[in-house]
């Protein structure tokens, strides 16, 4: 059994083999002792009741000393001890909050020391071997990717009115430089739009297309678009979402207690094939976190399946990792490091839909993009109890 920060306590001890503790003791004398010392009324009796007090179920002294002499019965006697030791140790370990391998690396001294020597060897043993693991996890490094999301420049089409100029280019638009201001304010009493009759009245040309362009691709044309594409559009829905997600950081970073608050509210983001969810929302979201501030916020991953881009904004750098449970051991030991973050999965066209313990317990937020397609996500929302937040089709003055 391979051991990750987020297997079990339980786990690590049992090994997920059969437990003996809860065997009948006539089962017992059957298979192992031919039948020898079985009696009806003791059909019932558990094997970790019977070591308790051998005597009391097989009252012929004779019978019991052949039964004790025997090599199966000190080693069932062992294996029944040891599970109740483990036993104990758990409910202690849980009682406590603490049930998987990182939670036994961040436990107190004193705690470590209340349960027996046993179990402690097996979950330093474990936790180490955790430890070597995701020092030997097969990471990609992507050079020059931080910096080109990071620094990814604006642009903007704009309508030329009606004049010798539209006559000229013959399109009735032109492309311009920088980020424009949005035709579109938004509202957060009901998470909605209105429009910006202000931007028509400075006479400014309104724009009609914002485009934000990273030289070396974002991890949605990386992944899933294989390279193809630097450039993303946004309108007034993606911004919205944006606007939603960083309502929720506000109020999170408000109020930074992880015992009272340990994450922003989870979110799915929903929306048909083709309106932008993901190569336009995700992207944008990806963007927007990444200039949030990083003493607040220091990891931003984005997700497509089993695929995981991490952008550790303390270093300034990209890593890729591949595979669920990969992900998961890196996600645990980057909370572990004490770095908070923010995951952007998205489901993809496969509909890998995430495990509910996919994010880590405190201190991470997360929201999944995905389409209608309710088995792509309803397991995960009813798990963290997200909220939805429903990708429309922008009017055409947005």
């Amino acid at each position: 059994m391979k051991f990750t920060l987020s297997t079990t306590i339980e786990d690590v001890l049992f090994k997920g083999r059969v437990r003996v503790n809860e065997m009948k003791l006539n089962d017992f004398l059957t298979r192992e002792l031919g039948g020898r010392g079985v009696v009806d009324t003791n059909r019932d009796v558990l094997l970790k009741e019977f070591f308790k007090n051998p005597n009391k179920y097989i009252r012929d002294k004779g019978a019991l000393k052949e039964i004790q002499i025997t090599d199966a019965y000190a080693r069932m006697k062992r294996a029944v001890k040891g599970e109740v030791i483990f036993d104990e140790d758990i409910r202690k370990l849980y009682k406590n909050g603490f049930n998987n391998l990182l939670g036994w690396s961040e436990a107190a001294a004193n705690v470590k020391k209340s349960v027996h020597k046993l179990t402690k060897h097996s979950l330093d043993s474990a936790l180490q071997e955790a430890r070597n693991r995701m020092t030997t996890i097969e990471a990609m490094k992507m050079e020059g990717l931080y910096e080109s999301v990071y620094n990814a420049s604006w642009h903007h089409v704009v309508e030329i009115p009606d004049g010798d100029k539209r006559k000229k280019t013959g399109t009735g638009m032109e492309a311009k430089e920088g980020k424009p201001i949005h035709s579109w304010t938004y509202k957060k009493a009901g998470n909605t739009l209105e429009k910006n009759d202000g931007v028509r009245k400075s006479g400014e040309a309104p724009p009609r297309l914002m485009v934000l362009t990273s030289d070396k691709g974002w991890p949605y044309t990386l992944n899933v678009l294989r390279g193809a594409g630097n450039d993303f559009f946004i309108n007034c829905e993606v911004d919205r979402v944006w606007q939603i997600i960083k309502d929720d950081l506000t109020e999170w970073f408000s109020n930074f207690d992880l015992t009272l608050n340990s994450s922003p509210l989870p979110r799915v983001l929903i929306g048909t094939p083709g309106i932008g969810k993901s190569m336009a929302a995700g992207s944008y979201l990806l963007y927007q976190l990444l200039h949030c501030d990083v003493e607040k916020l220091q990891v931003v991953v984005h997700c497509f399946g089993e695929t995981m881009y991490v952008f550790d904004k303390t270093i300034k750098a990209v890593t890729k990792y591949v595979g669920n449970k990969t992900s998961k051991s890196v996600l645990d030991g980057l909370r572990q490091r004490g770095m908070k973050g923010y995951i952007i999965y998205d489901v993809a066209k496969k509909g890998t839909p995430p495990d509910t313990g996919f994010a880590p317990s405190t201190g991470w937020g997360m929201i999944v993009v995905s389409s209608p397609k309710v088995t792509n996500y309803d397991e995960w929302e009813k798990q963290t109890k997200a909220s939805r937040i429903i990708m429309n089709c922008p009017a055409r003055w947005m």
